[in-house]
Parts: structure tokens; C-alpha cells; sequence
């Protein structure tokens, strides 16, 4: 069975890049790492692959904003050819940082939307490196997850908190649309804050999609949790399958 073609996209400060090809081959995928440079020189590349992965890191040290400066780079030289693969039933993912660029581009909640979103500094005030529960939301519509589906990841960023014009009620209409994809949970079963929540994103909003869900963002990394030694849970099963796994796997199987 023919491997699916992934670019995992490499640019100066990404430092999330080679952990996410070995997700990838390792869910099945023919991943390559291309850096930003290559792909602007070649745009028409991208007709070799069915998804695009931004990963996590700090891109161009986030200088101004995080996410800001590879954001526009790539809306200035790629902008057109980013969106037409979108067109075309092309797959673009981004994880952390990744996820940040994508909100900075306008390709999350989606630029047809009437709720804008960006992302800010920790609640805390500090940079939070921790483990989190998420789930996907009911109305939820996109090609990397199922609604209710429920992720055990990591968190580690400092600029992740999610917030939207509009406030909460921004977040409620994101949500019926089903832009809202994943939300931090509480493991308790009650209200989720800190550090459930561990930015304070307005709605515990964890990643977005866009309208055709084929555009999909996250702040967590499910690229950290692809072997069961990687969590602290207390008698983990080493036999069952990973959330990180499952994720990138499932995702291979719907492009083959």
C-alpha cells in the first residue's frame, strides 16, 4: 500500500521538526523536512504531497509575536499556494508554534469566519510545561479527530492562551460553528482552570479548524506522546496505544 507524502515544513527556530517526521514514518507516512527557503524557491512541490505539518518551536525566535514572522512569510510568498492546496483537498497541521503561525496567517478560525481570533501571553505569566486533557468538541468537523475523541498530551509553550473578539461569546459562536475543535477538560469531571486549562484560552479552547476542516491547529503536542514511558500517568498500560500514536496513525489511514 502507497505511503502518504507529508512535508513537515522547517524554518530557523522550529525545533519540533525531526520529532514530528519520526511520528509520522512512524504512523506509516513518507515524511520529508523541508525548510521554508526550499519551498518558496519551489511553491509547485507541494503538488507531490497530500499534508503539510508546521511543528512546534520558537520560529525566528517569535521576535515580535509567536508565529508572526514565519506567518507572514509564508502569507507573503506562499499565501496562494498554501490556500489552493487547501483547494485541492490538501491536509495542513499545526502543532504549538505551528498552530500559532496558522492563527497569525488567518487560515484558523478561517478567514471567512466573522470571529477573529489571536494568541497571547500565559495567564500565569510564565512558560507551562505540563500534561493535559483534552476533547474534542460535539460539533467539531474535521479530518484529524473525532468528536468526543479525548487526548492525553503535553502542553509547553508560554504564548498559548486563545483568545477571540467578542470574548466568551466569541467562543460559544466558534463553537457552534464547530471551529472550536478541542477544549482543555478537567479531569475531575467539573469545570476546568488552571492548570486544566493551563493558559487561560477564552472557552478552553485548545485548537481550531476551519470551515472545511482540512485546516486544523493545536496547541499541545501529540508528538509527545507517542510511547506510554513518555507520561507520568501512574500504572500505565505499555501494551495500549498512545493518544500521539493514535492520532498521526488514524490520520495516515484516512490519506491511504
Amino acid at each position: 500500500m502507497k505511503k502518504p507524502n507529508v512535508l513537515v515544513l522547517r524554518a530557523p527556530g522550529i525545533n519540533c521538526d525531526e520529532e514530528t517526521v519520526f511520528a509520522w514514518r512512524r504512523a506509516g507516512a513518507q515524511a520529508d523536512l523541508v525548510h521554508v527557503k526550499e519551498l518558496i524557491e519551489s511553491p509547485r512541490s507541494l503538488e507531490r504531497y497530500q499534508l503539510i505539518t508546521i511543528p512546534g518551536g520558537f520560529s525566528y525566535g517569535d521576535g515580535i509575536a509567536s508565529g508572526k514572522i514565519l506567518g507572514n512569510q509564508l502569507n507573503h510568498h506562499l499565501g496562494e499556494s498554501l490556500r489552493a492546496f487547501v483547494d485541492r483537498g490538501g491536509l495542513i497541521l499545526g502543532i504549538c508554534n505551528g498552530f500559532q503561525v496558522l492563527v497569525r496567517m488567518g487560515l484558523l478560525p478561517g478567514e471567512d469566519c466573522d470571529v477573529k481570533a489571536t494568541l497571547a501571553l500565559n495567564e500565569s505569566g510564565r512558560y507551562e510545561d505540563r500534561w493535559v486533557r483534552l476533547r474534542a468538541t460535539p460539533n467539531c468537523r474535521s479530518a484529524f479527530i473525532e468528536p468526543g475523541e479525548e487526548l492525553d498530551v503535553p502542553v509547553g509553550h508560554g504564548e498559548g492562551r486563545l483568545v477571540f473578539d467578542g470574548g466568551e461569546a466569541s467562543a460559544t459562536r466558534l463553537r457552534e460553528l464547530g471551529r472550536i475543535a478541542l477544549e482543555y477538560v478537567s479531569l475531575s469531571g467539573g469545570a476546568p482552570g488552571y492548570p486544566e486549562n493551563p493558559n487561560g484560552s477564552i472557552g478552553n479552547a485548545a485548537g481550531l479548524t476551519d470551515r472545511t476542516g482540512r485546516v486544523f491547529g493545536l496547541m499541545p503536542h501529540p508528538d509527545r506522546h507517542l510511547f506510554a514511558s513518555q507520561t507520568p500517568i501512574q500504572n500505565r498500560d505499555f501494551n495500549a496505544e498512545t493518544a500521539g500514536s493514535k492520532f498521526f496513525r488514524r490520520i495516515v489511514e484516512q490519506l491511504r
